[in-house]
């Protein structure tokens, strides 16, 4: 899809979701001696989505694990819909749109992994990270140049802010 058809529908988003590993992660799972988890998340790709929620753009995660990790950085980041161990991501976004009341087409998903497609496929907008699976990026609208863990949120959250005539705005502001 060309940008500018891309920028189109981006104008009508109103819920950015996303997955977890593979998108906000760069897909590694640690764990310690102890058999804990963790996760590394990269700060920028935060500070786009507090950019978009400051904005009122809605913002939810679906993952199909659960992790105490995940819980933790999302509440830093303000999200408050975090949906962990949903392995039919269809479902869950199914729920979402439902709850919230809207239409397929003013929802974008992000994903990596093809048990993301589903949900993708429901979506209005969607967006495969550059390192996702090249089944999920034949399936998305838009494969960003950044790969998940290293920007890949940023960038979604950034050209949709574009699409929507903020993201200068958002640049020229301090977010807090």
């Amino acid at each position: 899809m060309d940008i500018k058809s891309l920028k189109k529908i981006a104008c009508d988003i109103k819920l950015v979701v996303f997955d977890v590993d593979g998108v906000f992660t760069d897909g590694t799972i640690s764990i310690n001696h102890f058999g804990e988890e963790t996760k590394s998340f990269n700060v920028r790709d935060g500070h786009g989505v507090r950019m978009l929620m400051h904005y009122g753009i809605d913002v939810a995660v679906i993952s199909g694990r659960e992790s105490k990790a995940v819980n933790v950085r999302m509440q830093e980041l303000g999200v408050s819909t975090i949906m962990q161990g949903h392995i039919d991501k269809r479902i869950a976004l199914t729920e979402l749109i439902n709850n919230r009341a809207l239409q397929s087409q003013q929802v974008a998903f992000v994903g990596d992994d093809i048990i993301d497609v589903p949900a993708m496929q429901m979506a209005g907008l969607s967006f495969a990270v550059a390192d996702a699976h090249p089944w999920v990026i034949s399936h998305a609208s838009h494969t960003t140049a950044a790969r998940g863990g290293h920007g890949a949120v940023r960038e979604v959250c950034e050209l949709i802010m574009d699409a929507k005539g903020l993201l200068e705005k958002a640049l020229n502001h301090n977010v807090q």
